[in-house]
């Protein structure tokens, strides 16, 4: 049995299947598979993510080899502007972002010693704080970093650890690509239609608007495969795991498009932290286009693992737990507290079928 059809269970449920000729039960509360990446089209007929975007990039070939089996690709490269001091400018920090904002004219030698001249150099990263005084200052730390934060995660970057903002790098060129992965690309159809293609297997039966618990002691299964929060699965018995949650707030405009880049985010203006516009992300060609705002709340469906010393603690309490529960293994965001992509959720999935079926993790694609 499967907890949680996202891309964790969908990878392994197809692995399970088609690699060991395993029956697989895959169960979600959901009344869709594909999980956080689930996509459809509204009622305008324009292709969007339920859940907020979902952008794919990997630097792993054996990844996107995989999933390249159950999709074709439409190429995009994710370009993200920030409204900071009356103006849209590129985010990540780049050449571009600084002569916009200062007035200047610097070029990437230029700007490398700038960022040297206001940095505040820190001898220990520990908060995400840390991590962007110790590269930009303070100045550019409150333009960009410190608000959006706050929004984000409902607390001050340095009460987070330092991972969080490691994640945005700081640029002295002008590649104003948010990421800059070998593989960058969306699914041609969407991603729901990637995850049809995945389960489409005789040996996989998929169970939806159900919970687990709901089944439990009613199907006979040798192994669990769990998707989904960790703490849930054991009735939290030390307690709840915090997550971030968010709401989201839909528009759809009569005109082709609005935003000149997919996403705009809002560092210091306005209660939402970012305005997706999905037609940059999917190419799809339409006379409407539709717009999602974001909402972080503490309440809600679990996105984020809110990555705090005192949560990795209670973490691993559960952690260890599940190393002594037979027959269970815990996979994904949810079910390893981590905050993951997209692609390193589809490595960890390969990897833990490579240890189920006791092969190479190389080898563990090959079968079909």
């Amino acid at each position: 049995m499967i907890i949680g059809a996202g891309f964790a269970g969908c990878v392994l449920a197809e692995r399970l299947a088609a690699g060991l000729d395993k029956r697989v039960l895959l169960v979600d509360k959901r009344p869709h598979i594909g999980g956080n990446a689930y996509d459809y089209h509204d009622e305008h007929g324009i292709l969007i993510h339920k859940y907020g975007p979902h952008i794919f990039h990997t630097n792993s070939r054996e990844v996107f080899n995989y999933l390249s089996r159950f999709t074709e690709w439409f190429p995009y490269q994710h370009r993200v502007r920030a409204w900071v001091d009356g103006r849209l400018v590129p985010i990540p920090i780049n050449l571009d972002t600084i002569n916009t904002l200062y007035g200047t004219s610097f070029n990437a030698f230029q700007l490398g010693e700038f960022y040297k001249s206001v940095a505040e150099p820190r001898a220990e990263l520990k908060t995400s704080e840390d991590v962007i005084l110790n590269q930009v200052g303070r100045e550019l730390y409150e333009k960009f970093f410190r608000n959006y934060t706050r929004k984000q995660w409902g607390l001050d970057p340095s009460e987070l650890d330092a991972a969080v903002t490691a994640r945005v790098p700081t640029r002295t060129n002008r590649d104003d690509r948010y990421f800059t992965d070998a593989y960058q690309a969306m699914p041609l159809k969407g991603y729901t239609r990637m995850f049809e293609r995945l389960l489409d297997h005789p040996n996989i039966k998929i169970l939806l608007n159900t919970d687990y618990h709901e089944i439990e002691g009613s199907i006979l299964y040798d192994e669990v495969i769990c998707t989904g929060p960790i703490d849930e699965f054991f009735d939290y018995r030390f307690g709840k795991l915090p997550y971030r949650s968010l709401q989201f707030q839909w528009e759809t405009l009569n005109t082709e498009q609005v935003q000149p880049v997919a996403v705009i985010n809002y560092p210091n203006d306005n209660l939402y932290t970012r305005v997706t516009e999905f037609k940059h992300l999917t190419g799809q060609t339409h006379a409407k286009t539709t717009r999602v705002y974001e909402y972080p709340q503490a309440e809600g469906d679990p996105y984020y693992p809110i990555p705090r010393p005192e949560n990795a603690a209670l973490y691993k309490r559960y952690q260890e737990l599940g190393a002594v529960t037979p027959g269970v293994h815990f996979v994904g965001r949810l079910g390893t507290y981590k905050y993951y992509n997209m692609d390193q959720v589809v490595a960890q999935a390969l990897t833990t079928f490579s240890k189920i079926a006791g092969v190479r993790r190389a080898d563990c694609v090959a079968s079909s």
